[in-house]
């Protein structure tokens, strides 16, 4: 089943949140991307019906390994592309905006490719 960005925010927004060691609940998740509480438990049903997501008996929300693998992979898109794009003078709020975007539709290949290039600026202290 493949996911649509809105399902990508999700996973990514329960990752993060699930960073600080604290359980995840949907409500969690209303709260932090300012959805209505029954938009959430539709999303949560589809993630949980495409195998993405896991609910326990205490409504306490876990990625499954396919749900941690997007998540993972739309947050280090959206934290490089973000830090990218105010190295380059973006003002941050709009960088994080336009990185959120773009981190949905850009492929591995270029997304690779602009890591590895990112990096190797980085390393080499280049401006």
């Amino acid at each position: 089943m493949a996911l649509q960005e809105s399902g990508e925010m999700y996973l990514e927004t329960i990752y993060r949140l699930s960073q600080n060691g604290k359980s995840v609940r949907s409500i969690d998740i209303a709260e932090e991307m300012a959805f209505s509480k029954p938009s959430v438990s539709r999303a949560v049903g589809i993630l949980k019906k495409g195998g993405f997501l896991e609910v326990e008996d205490g409504g306490n929300l876990h990625l499954t390994a396919d749900g941690e693998y997007i998540a993972k992979k739309i947050f280090e898109r959206h934290t490089v592309l973000s830090h990218l794009l105010i190295a380059l003078g973006v003002p941050e709020d709009i960088a994080i905006n336009d990185a959120c975007k773009i981190e949905h539709v850009i492929s591995d290949e270029s997304f690779t490719a602009i890591k590895n290039h990112a990096k190797w600026h980085t390393e080499n202290h280049v401006e």
